[in-house]
């Protein structure tokens, strides 16, 4: 059987409040959407392409789920949580003693694919490209799942250079 998965990315974030908390690493994905992000989520919420959706996974990280969560409740579509579309990994050993964006940088330019002359320890588009659809499987069962995550996760169904909106949709066949 073959699965229609809705992949949206999450409403536009913010930061202010985690960074002013001194938060970092894994502590910085606690950050909420703007209200610019909510407005995103409710008008996203009345598309068409989620009539006939059984279910909405979405990531554990706020942005993703406080999306996913709206969009649960003006469609009263199910919502679950994934662990396992979080977001790319910029250090796969949770040091966070390195610059995260110099990390997702290196990704960008080896086109995500590792080697030993690299400095950080970020997860490569192909085991970030794994981890998505070894999740996905669990969901073969249903006809059409909605799944809010991160435009890097979406990627990985589509395209290592798709850039994609905030609330941005990509429909893909499993």
């Amino acid at each position: 059987m073959t699965t229609e998965f809705i992949l949206v990315r999450h409403g536009e974030p913010r930061y202010d409040e985690v960074i002013e908390r001194g938060y970092f690493g894994m502590g910085y994905d606690l950050g909420k959407l703007t209200d610019k992000g909510v407005a995103q989520a409710e008008a996203r919420a009345k598309d068409p392409v989620f009539n006939g959706a059984d279910l909405i996974i979405a990531s554990p990280y706020t942005r993703a789920l406080q999306t996913a969560s709206i969009i649960s409740r003006i469609t009263q579509i199910p919502l679950t949580v994934e662990n396992d579309i979080h977001e790319w990994m910029p250090d796969t050993k949770f040091l966070f003693d390195l610059d995260s964006n110099q990390s997702f940088q290196e990704y960008l330019e080896a086109k995500g694919m590792r080697n030993l002359s690299h400095q950080y320890r970020w997860e490569s588009y192909d085991d970030l490209k794994k981890r998505v659809q070894l999740a996905l499987i669990k969901y073969k069962n249903y006809k059409k799942v909605i799944v809010v995550c991160h435009g890097i996760v979406m990627s990985t169904l589509t395209r290592f250079d798709d850039v994609i909106e905030h609330c941005g949709v990509r429909e893909v066949r499993l």
